[in-house]
């Protein structure tokens, strides 16, 4: 682990790989829950980083008074705490409904040495987490793929990926919330994604940090209703 300081109120925590940074993201998460944990207006977990930013010296000794250093305390302190690997929690996966027509699926296919038909087989049948959101708002990068599956992104980006399609690059799969650039392979289509970011709903995103997700492979003409579950409040993403 790595700290360093980013701009004048925040520290970017640098960990060895994914699943440190989630283990790192729920042991802050977990620590903020139970008060013990200095005053930080955002948590922002990455694909190897956790940036903490809104620390502003005084606040979260405790005392209401500004302390010059606090900062750097608290960067000490994070660089001494044990944490203790990411748990899986028992908690029911986001069921997302997927047409796996993408048009970039006979290249997957091609990629991991199986027919086309298989692609959906082997990708419903994963179990994924998300490990972080970024990009744009409601994206999340989910992981579980084992290595053997993961893809490169490709040689020339589109200039236009619609909403809704389900993506893969590297160790990710992403769906896409709304039109952008990009340059994932894509291998289908969440037939309604206005579900994935709904600013009129607590919280906004579907797809919050540690979110379990399973794919469900349906039909062209299955709107794949009811699928979906409303997030829970205690879900939200921090910083996402």
């Amino acid at each position: 682990m790595r700290v360093l300081p980013a701009g004048p109120h925040a520290l970017l925590v640098e960990l060895a790989d994914g699943e440190h940074a989630e283990a790192f993201h729920a042991e802050l998460l977990r620590r903020r829950e139970r008060g013990e944990l200095p005053a930080v207006r955002e948590i922002v977990p990455a694909a190897r980083t956790v940036l903490l930013d809104g620390i502003l010296d005084g606040i979260h000794d405790g005392t209401g008074e500004r302390t010059p250093g606090a900062r750097e305390r608290f960067a000490r302190d994070l660089a001494s705490w044990r944490v203790e690997p990411p748990q899986r929690e028992g908690r029911e996966p986001v069921e997302i409904p997927v047409v796996y027509d993408g048009p970039d699926l006979d290249e997957v296919a091609a990629l991991w040495g199986v027919p086309a038909g298989e692609v959906a087989a082997l990708h419903s049948r994963t179990a994924f987490r998300v490990a972080f959101c970024g990009f744009a708002p409601g994206f999340g990068y989910l992981t579980g793929l084992p290595e053997r599956l993961h893809v490169p992104r490709r040689t020339t980006p589109r200039t236009r990926v619609p909403a809704g399609a389900v993506a893969l690059a590297g160790p990710y799969t992403g769906v896409y919330p709304r039109p952008s650039p990009g340059g994932w392979q894509i291998v289908g289509r969440m037939p309604d994604p206005g579900a994935l970011w709904d600013p009129a709903r607590e919280p906004a995103a579907l797809l919050a940090p540690g979110t379990p997700v399973r794919f469900v492979a349906v039909g062209a003409g299955n709107g794949g209703a009811g699928a979906l579950p409303a997030p829970r409040a205690g879900d939200s993403p921090v910083g996402s």
